[in-house]
């Protein structure tokens, strides 16, 4: 008996009638979930298809370009410039300040590699080949100072070690019989 009761009670959730918990579990599913409507579609092939896409991830049909049909599961979604967060305008007035974007901007496929604490694509401020030289420039110095090195050791002179009490004289197994050598030490 109490297995029909409960039978029917899951029927009528599934179903989504009926009040209390029923309402509030069919509520409460699309509460974190990404809409129908943001995801991908199939990849565009007539000029339609084309404007339909640019006008679902708010761009301009010139602007929209997908990525190449080549089974990897884009589809309709824009191919955007590989651009980090860093080059956009700091000063702009961003919906988004911290990310730098706007509201109802399409997002980077890879968004999560273009953060601002992540990859940096803005141009270098000094040419590649002026980084080059002076890489290898510093490694030439050092490898010619290595040689110098090698070449012309220079130590810095030590005296032998000195030590009290004639140099530790009975310490270091002398004759205690024996008068030891008077040893002179001399300060730097």
């Amino acid at each position: 008996m109490a297995g029909v009761g409960f039978r029917r009670w899951a029927q009528a959730l599934s179903k989504g009638k009926g009040s209390g918990i029923s309402a509030l579990l069919s509520g409460c599913r699309a509460a974190s979930d990404v809409t129908k409507g943001s995801l991908p579609g199939p990849y565009p092939k007539t000029p339609e298809e084309i404007a339909a896409a640019a006008k679902k991830y708010n761009l301009r049909v010139e602007d929209y370009k997908p990525f190449p049909d080549k089974g990897e599961g884009y589809g309709d979604y824009p191919k955007l410039p590989d651009r980090s967060q860093h080059e956009r305008d700091p000063w702009y007035q961003w919906d988004h300040p911290d990310l730098r974007r706007n509201w109802g901007e399409p997002m980077h496929w890879d968004f999560d590699m273009y953060i601002r604490n992540r990859v940096d694509t803005s141009p270098s401020p000094v040419p590649w080949s002026t980084m080059c030289k002076q890489l290898f420039g510093f490694i030439g110095f050092m490898l010619f100072m290595f040689y110098v090195g090698e070449v012309f050791p220079s130590y810095q002179p030590v005296a032998p070690k000195q030590y009290p009490y004639n140099d530790l004289y009975l310490e270091r197994g002398g004759d205690p019989e024996k008068e030891p050598e008077d040893v002179k030490h001399y300060e730097i």
